[in-house]
């Protein structure tokens, strides 16, 4: 239904936890890729249209403001790319683009489903000489589902739910060499969070102005953007019986975000660069009524600010690449990140490589903003210094005209990786905080393939990856083994689809005393066209029904039950 449930196919892609955004507390929806994360802050760039996405407080990131059918495509580019895209990138990047401008163009649809789901969008764009507009809207409701297993569950529990609006703006102008795009995406969401008094709601805007001049061979852009959003949120204490829950902690979270980057990038026949400065201003503060015990106002003004430069350059079948950003982390600290790489083709075989430095600063939910989960609580530490990253990769690529197999293995040395360390347990509360964590060393290797047969296609992935400090502990959150497989059939108008995805057991806590089991699941969808522009839908998500955990707060929480959806969309040129 959202764009992170469609990603879990790519093998790597991890959200903090195992849950969809459909019913996952948005501070929970950091994206991370090949295993590098233990937090619900990103470790991955996610940006729309070359805009920045992350939250400004948490950097994690609301799945539920892109409308899926607004999108084109989507690129993820797995490991470091600190050097180019800043310390958010510490993992990589994901690029999320727009449909390309129509003229005229008006396209919709509804789906409903079970556990009272329903889904309305539209959207809509024109486009003239110089001149073209484009915008889209979406809302969506659900009763959602316990996220607490009948075995535990208790009076105080209620289904995890959510309600949002979304919807954006696009205005383009262009003559000759110059464009200037401007864009709006607002989202009002408001959640239930599994029981009677829990409960967030969140209202965000960004609002980005981008200029481009291109030349025969040199290009110069300008990006600003401002971020304002408000969050909200309740947390209770439930009895170990669960049949009475109290409110603990009552937070209001305003903040904003502020950027800009200039950017010039020249490409010739054998060589290209791009040269670049940006800025970055995060804002927040996290008012906290504690009950009964009081008040407090935490929070403050990150400021980041860097220089970059990525060049490469051909010689017959190879091309090298070097990268590298000096920053200002905000915190009285500078970093410099370099990169080098290369990329061999002969025939239908590539063969590549990369090493890279990298770095996260803290964000300010880590420095300032507590947060309860069930009956474990975690704590601020505003003593946390940046995360680093040196890593190295190398890979080849087999590839035809049919398909490609693809094979990469890397090496991640991480320092100083924040991570919520337990600082006491007991039946009825566990304490922990955000600290900084030993050395730890993430290695592995990936693994994807894909064909086409006239009307069939067949792909497939697989990332293995252990992750753990040096001291012993595996990560948390971070499974061994990862899989997915997907068949798809499409001829005239009929498309028919049928995949599968599979995690092996993660541990839940930085201890490794909770460990969730592993578990599969089987997503199906066809689709009919029924006329030249109307089709019908039917889709389903965990089709055999599997019980999987998510997570043990200590209480245990599990993921989505069969959730079954049909509609029908329509475009009209």
């Amino acid at each position: 239904m959202n764009i992170d449930d469609r990603l879990r196919q790519v093998p790597g892609f991890s959200l903090f936890r195992r849950t969809s955004s459909i019913v996952a507390n948005p501070t929970t929806q950091g994206v991370s890729l090949r295993g590098i994360g233990s937090t619900g802050a990103s470790r991955t760039l996610v940006l729309w249209d070359g805009v920045p996405m992350n939250d400004p407080f948490g950097g994690w990131v609301y799945w539920t403001r892109f409308p899926p059918d607004d999108l084109r495509r989507v690129e993820i580019s797995r490991g470091a790319s600190t050097s180019v895209f800043g310390d958010l990138a510490m993992s990589g990047a994901i690029g999320l683009f727009s449909r390309e401008l129509a003229h005229r163009h008006f396209s919709g649809g509804y789906e409903g489903g079970n556990e009272n789901s329903q889904d309305v969008w539209a959207g809509y764009s024109d486009l003239w000489s110089h001149f073209a507009i484009s915008g889209s809207g979406r809302a969506y409701r659900t009763d959602g589902y316990y996220v607490v297993p009948g075995y535990a569950r208790g009076s105080v529990d209620r289904p995890a739910n959510v309600e949002f609006v979304t919807g954006d703006l696009h205005l383009d102008l262009f003559r000759g060499v110059d464009r200037l795009f401007a864009q709006l995406n607002i989202l009002a969401e408001d959640r239930q969070n599994g029981t009677e008094l829990t409960h967030n709601s969140t209202s965000l805007g960004t609002a980005s102005l981008h200029y481009v001049r291109e030349a025969a061979h040199d290009e110069i852009s300008f990006l600003a953007f401002r971020t304002q959003e408000q969050f909200h949120s309740d947390y209770s204490s439930v009895a170990a019986n669960r049949n009475s829950e109290r409110v603990t902690l009552i937070q209001t979270v305003p903040s904003n975000g502020n950027g800009a980057d200039l950017l010039w990038n020249h490409h010739g026949g054998f060589w290209n660069t791009a040269v670049g400065a940006d800025v970055n201003q995060n804002r927040g503060f996290s008012d906290e009524a504690t009950v009964p015990t009081g008040y407090k106002v935490s929070g403050g003004t990150l400021l980041q600010h860097g220089e970059f430069v990525q060049t490469d350059l051909q010689w017959h079948g190879a091309r090298f690449f070097l990268g590298a950003r000096h920053q200002f982390t905000g915190q009285d600290r500078q970093f410099f990140s370099p990169s080098g790489g290369f990329a061999y083709g002969r025939g239908r075989w590539r063969t590549r490589g990369s090493v890279y430095r990298a770095f996260r600063a803290p964000t300010l939910n880590e420095l300032y903003r507590q947060f309860r989960v069930g009956n474990t609580v975690t704590l601020a530490n505003n003593a946390l210094v940046p995360e680093t990253l040196f890593g190295a990769e190398a890979g080849a690529d087999f590839i035809t005209e049919t398909g490609a197999i693809r094979v990469t293995v890397f090496r991640n040395s991480l320092g100083n990786l924040i991570t919520n360390a337990t600082l006491s347990s007991t039946p009825a509360l566990i304490t922990r905080q955000r600290q900084n964590g030993a050395h730890s060393i993430s290695r592995g290797v990936e693994f994807s393939a894909g064909r086409r047969w006239r009307e069939w296609h067949a792909e497939a992935g697989y990332l293995f990856v252990d992750s753990r400090y040096a001291t012993g502990p595996r990560i948390p959150q971070v499974p061994k083994h990862q899989g997915s497989a997907q068949v798809s059939y499409e001829r005239g108008g009929t498309l028919a689809s049928v995949g599968f995805r599979s995690y092996s057991a993660q541990f839940d806590d930085d201890l490794n005393q909770f460990r969730l089991p592993g578990f599969a699941t089987v997503q199906a969808v066809v689709r009919q066209r029924i006329t030249k522009w109307i089709t019908a839908d039917l889709a389903l998500e965990n089709v055999l029904d599997h019980q999987y955990y998510t997570g043990f707060t200590p209480t245990p929480t599990v993921g989505a039950p069969t959730l079954v959806r049909a509609g029908v969309r329509f475009s009209l040129p």
